[in-house]
């Protein structure tokens, strides 16, 4: 009964994960009317400059800490506005009076100029940050809920 319970906190925290993402394609949908292929690929970038941010710039990889961890998560995040912004002006913005299939064709060159962008600058290999504290997630019951779950779910 524990490793269901267990698989069924690490669904519910994956599944959040999943309806962020979805939430994200749904409000961008609703304002531009246009299904942006780069949704994906922004969200690629965030995570990059966070692992960028805290193995390069700090020594949060190393000694990881809840401040160190806001303020890349806070580069992340306005990197990744900075990014849709630049996106919005100079991709999308032009095509508001186009056909719809231009502006989908853009999208998913954006798409790809992001992905290949990404790789040029930081490589084809997987990256991973820097290891959890050993305090990072809670045993209740026999069931180990991660912080970083909780705060995806929450």
């Amino acid at each position: 009964m524990i490793d269901f319970l267990q698989r069924l906190v690490d669904g519910v925290s994956l599944g959040a994960i999943y309806a962020l993402i979805a939430l994200g394609y749904t409000m961008v949908y609703g304002v531009l009317q246009l299904i942006n292929f780069a949704h994906g690929d922004v969200f690629m970038l965030g995570a990059m400059m966070g692992w960028y941010a805290s193995s390069v710039w700090t020594s949060e990889s190393r000694n990881p800490s809840i401040a160190g961890a806001l303020a890349v998560t806070l580069f992340s995040m306005l990197a990744c506005a900075a990014v849709g912004l630049l996106i919005e002006r100079l991709a999308y913005r032009p095509l508001r009076g186009s056909p719809r299939l231009n502006a989908l064709i853009t999208a998913i060159g954006v798409s790809f100029f992001l992905e290949y962008g990404g790789q040029l600058l930081f490589g084809p290999n997987p990256r991973a940050f820097g290891v959890l504290p050993h305090r990072a997630s809670s045993v209740v019951g026999g069931i180990s809920i991660g912080y970083v779950d909780l705060v995806t779910i929450l």
